[in-house]
């Protein structure tokens, strides 16, 4: 709470929060605009912003650097300042804003210069102020005023008026700028801050730290009132009218102020109101007349001319609002933390008075009715019945919750009160103005919802059903389950009301009333021709007869005012009011309507709401290539007054056939009602038909096929006001393969192929006939060559006869030589083998020779005998030593004369030496070879080693392979 100001209006706008996050830009935004077709723009640390009620734009300009100051010219143009920069926006021909330098019309001697803060258009020429320089810009010409501190320019009314420093306050004239006349009672030093037109010929000056001023022609007066110099310690920015009555003054320290012309407070918006900031930079007044202001950090929309506003009466806590009523001069709002009350002034729009809400003193928590009974005000509350009076809540029964209270009489007082409690149905008697409890009840449920008729009382549980209670004046009350016999009643969501004099039941089933004859419900014709077929929550009739109703938490109203029933609904607060069975209508009159809501209540100028029948604007955003954001092929901006010109067909965009994709976005710039409005498209050469209605605002188009579209599309409220239809054009181009050059070229292509058709035709018609001719001199040449070749096959015959017999003998005597050289082979085979073992043979004989002759030596044997002589006659006889000649002829013969080949090779080897050759390469063992050689396996090792040195091997070489090899190496 702001010292000074110890109170606000009871209810507040709506205030809309749009952070960095959102326009995706800088933090700091200096001034806001609106242009003809209603679309904002924001002068933004990083360039300038657009906004159309449903999407942002970023416009950078060339340097990067951001944006100070921003306004919408006579001529359309979006005239900017930035740091040392000055320059227009206006569209280009893609219908997107391009951005124009005005910098090369400056003097080169004046074109340093730092941020531009004010842009000020005066008939056809536009102003610039820098802090040592004011730019005019005039026919493409550029003047400046130098040599002064300016720190203001800014409207009188219709005279430009700027301030500078030890010059004071001056007016611009002919051409000149000179002192504003009678302004001497004006402080040197005081900072101007703003110039707002006031009725008549007077302004609003506001400054910093020297209070406020009225200009009044040419004289210059304080503005002092108790609640201005609060304002002025808050030190004011920047200041707008919102109407004939009512200005927006904007401060650094404290939010938003609203004042009247006599400089008393109206509102106070800050941030504990919703406000992003309490540091604000500008502010805005749109043509729909709410408010729009530039923070420090972000941006903030105030549906301050709107119709539906919200009441919090425990500020900052937001409890859930339940019950609500206007007694005695007083509002008291029940909600889950209590009762509030606030005095009333003299308004006719409750949500203007000014006033401070008070906690009741009692019970806390949940409250469900507050009733004025009999004169006086009743609470039904989670902890039982009280009478509120006094600003403190008196307790009468809490023996249970009570739901709600209703006379049993309709002439007041009435003796008999009826209350819905926890338990059921309550009585009370009305003596000597207090409330008695004679302890009579008709308990059977829960009893929220009660309606009385004739003295009879309906009470209806949800999921429960129906209950009939007979009040007998409300002496021994009985009750009875509703016998369902024709199966209204649902499983859920069943609620009786008293609508239009009758006892109405609804439910997911429909609507029912109680027919007094037939003693039962029946489906009521009167209210379901005026309702919508949807499951009705809730039900009030107004003082006017209207009916309010609540279903799938959306608030709408029969209004029976006019000479048709018309249903209006409400769709800012779908899903924001109170459900599952809490609804709650207060309709007060026709400019206060009470709703229930999940934080406080919603205050309704049902009058002013239904009054709304402007224009609907509409507009096409964007279009692009479906994926492709950046592909942009239409900007949104037709020209300077943003009117859509008729396009020629020359004139018509032209997409490219692989750019068939379109995407388009729309929207209405109606701020505060994005809600209520919905949109229909059609696609000319495309689709039949206008779309269904629907909240999307944004329409994909996919593989197009060549030809000329038109794109159109309209909006409406909820109300079923439509806006007029905005149309867009294009041509997909058809592919390359199907363009008038590519048709020529196929037919330049099938007169050549053709032509190649008829060439190749003839041609091979001429190859034809030379082919037939070659091929007639040809079997011809062919036959004479049939004949030459018989008689030359018969000469050949004859020769490959003579030649196959002599062949024939040849092969005979060359099969016959070679199974004779076999036969030999084989032969010499088995000779060496025979003779091999001969040589053995002899071995062994002269092993027995010396055996036998050592024997004799060592015995006494005579050795002259004959037989003696006769025995060593038979082993020593020479054919023994010519064996192994006889072998290695035998052996030559076998194995290619190979040890008269080694001998040849090696002539230094001895005859033992050439036997052990023989019988290495015969593979025989070291040990067959001491055998056969007569000597031990040592001999035969050192036989091969010397063998080794006399051929001459190197220790790695294999001495058998030497061998084997050796004959074939030979040949």
């Amino acid at each position: 709470m702001l010292k000074g100001f110890a109170q606000n209006t009871i209810a507040l706008p709506e205030i809309v929060n749009y952070p960095k996050q959102v326009y995706n830009a800088g933090t700091q935004n200096w001034k806001i605009v609106q242009d003809k077709k209603g679309i904002m723009y924001a002068a933004n640390d990083e360039g300038l912003l657009s906004f159309d009620g449903s999407f942002w734009k970023k416009y950078t300009l060339p340097g990067g650097t951001g944006v100070r100051s921003v306004a919408i010219g006579n001529d359309g143009r979006i005239y900017i300042g930035s740091q040392g920069e000055i320059g227009f926006f206006e569209p280009g021909k893609n219908g997107r804003l391009q951005y124009r330098s005005l910098n090369d019309l400056i003097p080169e001697n004046e074109k340093d210069f730092t941020d531009i803060w004010d842009v000020v258009p005066v008939g056809n020429e536009v102003f610039f102020r820098a802090y040592r320089k004011i730019f005019q810009l005039q026919n493409d010409k550029i003047t400046v005023f130098g040599n002064a501190a300016w720190s203001f320019l800014g409207l009188h009314h219709h005279t430009l008026i700027s301030k500078a420093w030890q010059k004071g306050l001056l007016q611009f004239q002919n051409g000149t700028w000179v002192p504003f006349s009678k302004a001497d009672y004006f402080p040197e030093k005081a900072e101007i801050t703003a110039i707002v037109p006031l009725t008549g010929d007077s302004s609003l000056l506001l400054t910093k730290h020297h209070g406020s001023y009225i200009l009044n022609g040419e004289t210059i007066t304080p503005f002092e009132t108790p609640d201005m110099r609060l304002i002025d310690e808050k030190n004011p920015y920047s200041a707008a009218v919102i109407n004939k009555d009512q200005i927006a003054i904007i401060t650094n320290l404290a939010g938003c102020f609203i004042i009247n012309e006599k400089g008393e407070l109206v509102q106070r918006l800050s941030k504990l109101d919703g406000l992003q900031s309490n540091n604000i930079l500008c502010v805005f007044i749109d043509r729909k007349k709410n408010i729009w202001l530039g923070l420090d950090n972000g941006i903030d929309f105030i549906a301050y001319n709107n119709a539906i506003k919200h009441i919090y009466p425990d500020y900052q806590e937001h409890s859930a609002g339940k019950a609500a009523i206007i007694y005695k001069n007083n509002l008291y709002i029940g909600t889950s933390n209590g009762v509030y009350q606030a005095g009333l002034a003299n308004e006719p729009d409750i949500g203007f008075i000014k006033s401070k809400f008070e906690l009741i003193r009692g019970p806390k928590g949940q409250v469900w009715n507050l009733s004025e009974l009999n004169g006086q005000l009743a609470m039904g509350h989670n902890d039982g019945f009280f009478i509120i009076e006094n600003g403190a809540a008196k307790k009468i029964d809490s023996s249970s919750g009570f739901w709600t209270f209703l006379p049993l009489s309709n002439v007041a007082p009435s003796p008999v009160i009826v209350a819905g409690t926890y338990n059921g149905l309550n009585f009370y008697n009305f003596i000597n103005g207090h409330f008695t409890n004679p302890e009579i009840h008709s308990h059977f449920e829960s009893a929220r919802f009660v309606a009385l008729d004739n003295n009879i009382a309906w009470a209806a549980h949800p999921y429960k059903g129906l209950y009939k209670i007979t009040l007998n004046d409300g002496v021994k009350p009985t009750n009875v389950a509703y016998k369902d016999t024709k199966h209204i009643l649902s499983p859920n969501n069943n609620h009786i009301f008293k609508v239009k004099s009758r006892v109405v039941l609804s439910n997911d089933k429909g609507i029912f009333e109680y027919n007094e004859k037939s003693g039962d419900f029946e489906p009521s014709t009167l209210l379901q021709k005026l309702l919508p077929k949807a499951p009705i929550r809730y039900m009030k009739e107004d003082s006017n007869g209207n009916i309010w109703f609540v279903h799938d938490r959306q608030l709408g109203v029969v209004d029976l005012s006019g000479r048709q029933p018309q249903i209006i609904y409400f769709p800012e607060l779908n899903g924001k009011i109170t459900g599952n069975g809490l609804e709650y209508i207060y309709p007060f009159n026709n400019n206060n309507i009470f709703i229930a809501a999940e934080e406080g209540f919603y205050l309704v100028n049902y009058d002013q709401y239904k009054q709304f029948k402007e224009e609907i604007p509409i507009q096409i955003s964007d279009v692009h290539i479906v994926n492709k954001r950046d592909s942009i092929i239409f900007g949104g901006y037709y020209n300077k007054e943003g009117e859509q010109p008729r396009l020629t067909n020359e004139e018509v965009p032209n997409i490219q056939y692989a750019w068939n994709s379109i995407h388009f976005d729309y929207s209405s710039p109606l701020y505060g009602k994005q809600s209520s409005i919905e949109y229909a498209y059609y696609l000319e050469d495309f689709e039949n038909s206008w779309s269904a209605w629907t909240k999307k605002n944004e329409k994909d188009y996919t593989y197009l096929s060549p030809g000329t579209y038109t794109f159109r599309v309209k909006a409406r409220t909820h109300e079923g006001q439509e806006s007029k239809v905005a149309v867009y054009r294009f041509t997909i181009l058809a592919p390359w393969y199907r363009t008038t050059w590519a048709y020529s070229i196929y037919t330049l292509l099938a007169m050549l192929f053709v032509y190649a058709i008829y060439m190749w035709q003839k041609k091979k018609f001429i190859l034809q006939q030379q082919k037939h001719d070659e091929e007639r001199r040809r079997m011809e040449y062919l036959h004479q060559l049939e004949i030459e070749k018989h008689q030359e096959e018969q000469k050949q015959l004859t020769y490959l006869h003579q030649l196959k017999l002599e062949r024939n003998e040849k092969e005979i005597i060359r099969l016959q030589n070679e199974k004779l050289q076999s036969e030999i082979q084989v032969k010499n085979t088995e000779l060496a083998s025979t003779t091999f073992n001969l040589v053995q043979k002899g071995e062994m004989l002269m092993k027995v020779k010396e055996e036998f002759v050592r024997m004799k030596k060592s015995s006494d044997i005579d050795k002259d005998t004959d037989d003696y002589k006769k025995i060593l006659r038979m082993l020593g006889d020479d054919k023994m030593k010519k064996n192994w000649e006889q072998f290695a002829v035998h052996f030559d013969k076998v194995h290619s004369n190979f040890l008269v080949s080694l001998k040849s090779t090696y002539p230094y080897l001895t005859a033992s030496d050439l036997k052990l050759c023989a019988y290495l390469r015969l593979n025989l063992t070291s040990k067959e070879i001491a055998q056969i050689m007569n000597i031990t396996i040592k001999g035969v090792e050192l036989g091969r080693h010397r063998l080794r040195k006399k051929l001459g091997i190197q220790p790695e070489v294999n001495l058998v392979n030497f061998l084997l090899n050796f004959h074939s190496e030979i040949d």
